[in-house]
């Protein structure tokens, strides 16, 4: 290991908040994409990525993901929907339906469904209402448990968090020890700009052993 001699303080409250973002983003990666479909109250069937997505605990399972307010203030059809109908599905992305996702990333009016729009195919859930999408090899049925602002205005956070009702796993993506097979599914991630990346370059690491060092040197703290 090199430890960095020298470096550039950015203070986030000097600067504004479209800078902190790209910043942002170029450093927290890869970010998983969260293709998370809802309903309208009106009865549109909304799909949308997000790269604000993440697990949080198994009991119950559950996720997180954070629609940001758009640069003029006003809210994505996700979040409006979802304080309608505290429904999702939440998709995996792999590489086979990544032109087709950023399709329905544009900004569509809200009576349009993005499934029409970048031509997925819409399938009932067992749970909830929002749809779910064919073409993903595993989809999780969620309930809205809470909507958590992060700031106000535009860019600012609205972290949702959802339980995982159930998993639905494409036939022939599930290991016999009913987890999904990461070489097939073939995820991407998000990048900084218009960048994605892929999970096919892959290394182990083991967990160590409590006390254990192993080719790690400790140095002194400067």
């Amino acid at each position: 290991m090199r430890a960095h001699e020298s470096f550039t303080c950015l203070v986030t409250g000097d600067r504004a908040p479209r800078a902190n973002f790209h910043t942002l983003l170029s450093c927290v990666l890869p970010r998983p994409i969260a293709f998370v479909s809802t309903l309208s109250a009106d009865g549109v069937h909304n799909l949308a990525p997000f790269s604000f997505f993440n697990a949080v605990g198994s009991n119950p399972p559950a996720v997180i993901f954070s629609p940001s307010t758009r640069a003029d203030g006003t809210q994505k059809d996700t979040i409006n929907n979802l304080r309608q109908v505290p429904e999702m599905v939440v998709q995996v992305v792999p590489h086979a339906i990544a032109e087709a996702m950023n399709q329905a990333s544009a900004q569509y009016a809200p009576e349009v469904s993005e499934f029409q729009a970048a031509g997925f195919t819409p399938i009932p859930s067992r749970y909830i209402r929002p749809m779910r999408v064919a073409e993903s090899p595993v989809q999780m049925e969620c309930r809205l448990l809470r909507i958590v602002p992060v700031g106000d205005g535009p860019l600012s956070g609205n972290v949702c968090i959802g339980e995982v009702l159930c998993f639905h796993v494409a036939d022939g993506f599930l290991t016999g020890d009913e987890t999904v097979d990461i070489e097939k599914i073939d995820l991407i991630g998000r990048m900084g700009g218009d960048w994605y990346s892929t999970i096919r370059d892959r290394f182990e690491l083991s967990k160590p052993a409590a006390g254990s060092t192993g080719n790690v040197r400790p140095r002194p703290a400067r």
